[in-house]
């Protein structure tokens, strides 16, 4: 018994190790991670087949929440249970984690510095217009009829002056969607 708790411990810390190392060195998002959990996860460590991985990376896209991070918590959970996954999920997220944390810190000493201030000023506005563009983005694609422009009214409201969280509003919209498309059949 105790044998089989040490082994587990050792396969969550090579997770863990495994995970670590392609969350320190992959930069360009999740797909960029998927060749490297293909060579560490599948041909080095065998703990995934070729199949598999296209399971992993379907099942990880289809789910909420970063792809490379869904991934390494299913291989996780596959080579490990609840504590593999747990493992493989940390390894994955504490390198970027560690990283920011460390640029903030940095960035807090800096804050006074003049060029750092306009900088983020910048970054600030260059956000607020990619913002606007999706937002213009979207709503162009809308259909513009009086119950769509109504229930963006509402949530806007909701939202910027009521102050209520997004997540209730976001399940208020599609409850009026649901219930404006079944009068709107029973009318037909």
């Amino acid at each position: 018994m105790e044998k089989d708790g040490r082994k587990k411990r050792g396969i969550c810390l090579e997770l863990f190790m495994t995970f670590g190392k392609i969350g320190l060195f992959t930069f360009g998002g999740g797909y960029a991670m998927i060749p490297l959990i293909q060579r560490e996860a599948g041909e080095n460590k065998r703990w995934i087949s070729e199949g598999e991985l296209l399971d992993v990376v379907a099942i990880a896209e289809s789910t909420p929440g970063p792809i490379a991070i869904n991934a390494a918590t299913f291989v996780g959970g596959k080579v490990a249970g609840v504590g593999g996954a747990a493992c493989a999920t940390l390894g994955m997220v504490l390198p970027s984690f560690l990283i920011i944390l460390g640029v903030s810190y940095l960035l807090q000493a800096f804050r006074s510095v003049r060029a750092v201030r306009y900088a983020f000023w910048g970054i600030r506005a260059g956000v607020l217009a990619l913002i606007l563009k999706a937002l213009w983005t979207l709503f162009r694609q809308c259909k513009k009829r009086w119950f769509e422009i109504a229930v963006m009214v509402l949530a806007f409201a909701a939202v910027a002056l009521g102050r209520v969280s997004a997540i209730p509003v976001i399940l208020a919209c599609g409850l009026l969607g649901v219930a404006h498309s079944r009068t709107g059949r029973e009318k037909r």
